[in-house]
C-alpha cells in the first residue's frame, strides 16, 4: 500500500442550507459518519477555513475543505488458484496462511494484491474498499471465497449473501464424539468483553446460525460438514467451541487441545459454495477438494 494527501473542496448548495457539518464531510469525503468525526477532530476537515464542531449547521456559499489519506493497493505477482472464472466472477481457492486483504503486518503479501496485480479493476470496487471481496476468510481458512469483478455482480452477490441465499459449505474436524449426527446452533456473536481481539457468545451480539452434520467419527474426533446462514467473523470457530466441540488445532478457540491429527493450522476448509450468477441467472456451484495438509491430517486418524 502507497499513502497521498487529496484535499477536497465543497461549496455549499441552497439543498444542503442547514445541514449538519459532520454530515457535509462525510459526504464530501466518501465515508461514514464516525470518520468524518475523526476528520473534524484532526483538523483535517475545516468550515469557512476553520475548524469548527461537527454539529455545526453550515450556509450556502460555505466552503468546506477536507484532507484525507488516499491509500494506493500496489499489485504484486503471485500464484492463485481460481476454482471458477468468467467475465463477471471469479472464485478463488485459497491457500491456508494467505492473509485475504491488507491491514496491520500485511500490506504487500495478501491475497487482495494478488488479485488486483491480475485484475486492477478491483482496486476500487466496492464500499469500504472491499476490492470486489463478497465475504472474507480467516488466514488460516483454506478454500472457496468469492469475487465480483464489476459492480453489478459485486451488488448481487452481496445482496444474495445479506439475504442467506448464497449456499456455503466447510469440511471441520472438531474435538470429542457427538451424540447426534446433526445439529444446528443459534447463538448471537459479538467481541468478546474480556479479550477484544476475540470473538465470543455474547448477549445483545448479532444473530448467527450454524448447521453441522457428521462425515465421519472417530472416538476422540468428529469430521463435520458445517453450513453457514450467516456469515459472522469466527462464526463456526466460536460457535462448535461453544458446544464443547472446538476446532482441532485452533490456537485461539482450542481451549489448549491437543490432537494426533494436528495439521499445524486450523483445520478449516470452505469447501463448496453455490449461488445464482448476477448477470446469467444460471446456479453456480463450486467445490474444492481438501488440501493435502488436511487431507493427511485424516489418514492419521484412519490409521490408528
Amino acid at each position: 500500500m502507497t499513502e497521498s494527501l487529496e484535499e477536497t473542496s465543497h461549496v455549499v448548495s441552497p439543498s444542503e442550507a442547514g445541514v449538519r457539518f459532520d454530515k457535509i464531510v462525510a459526504t464530501v469525503a466518501g465515508v461514514s459518519r464516525g470518520v468524518a468525526t475523526r476528520l473534524i477532530a484532526d483538523g483535517r476537515a475545516t468550515l469557512r477555513g476553520r475548524s469548527a464542531k461537527g454539529n455545526s449547521r453550515v450556509v450556502v456559499d460555505d466552503v468546506v475543505l477536507v484532507l484525507t489519506t488516499q491509500q494506493k493497493l500496489v499489485g504484486v505477482p503471485m500464484s492463485i488458484d481460481i476454482a471458477y472464472r468468467d467475465e463477471h466472477v471469479l472464485v478463488v481457492n485459497k491457500v491456508p496462511g494467505r492473509v485475504v486483504h491488507p491491514g496491520a503486518g500485511h500490506l504487500g503479501d495478501t491475497l487482495v494484491n494478488g488479485l488486483v496485480y491480475q485484475y486492477p479493476e478491483l482496486e476500487t470496487l466496492g464500499e469500504e474498499r472491499r476490492w470486489g471481496l463478497v465475504h472474507r476468510l480467516d488466514k488460516d481458512t483454506s478454500g472457496l471465497l468469492m469475487v465480483g469483478l464489476d459492480e453489478t455482480t459485486f451488488d448481487g452477490l452481496r445482496d444474495q449473501l445479506v439475504a442467506r441465499k448464497i449456499e456455503r459449505r466447510y469440511t471441520a474436524l472438531v474435538h470429542g464424539s457427538l451424540a447426534v449426527s446433526t445439529g444446528t446452533i443459534e447463538a448471537s456473536i459479538g467481541r468478546d468483553p474480556r479479550a477484544p481481539t476475540k470473538m465470543a457468545i455474547v448477549q445483545g451480539g448479532r444473530f448467527a446460525r450454524t448447521h453441522y452434520t457428521t462425515i465421519e467419527q472417530w472416538a476422540d474426533h468428529v469430521l463435520l460438514q458445517v453450513t453457514l446462514d450467516t456469515g459472522r467473523t469466527h462464526q463456526i470457530r466460536v460457535h462448535m467451541q461453544s458446544i464443547g466441540h472446538p476446532i482441532v488445532s485452533d490456537p485461539v478457540y482450542g481451549n489448549q487441545l491437543v490432537s494426533v491429527a494436528d495439521p499445524g493450522r486450523v483445520w478449516l476448509h470452505a469447501t463448496s459454495l453455490a449461488f445464482i450468477h448476477p448477470v446469467t441467472h444460471e446456479e453456480i456451484r463450486v467445490e474444492a477438494p481438501l488440501p493435502r495438509d488436511l487431507a493427511e491430517s485424516l489418514e492419521t486418524l484412519r490409521r490408528r
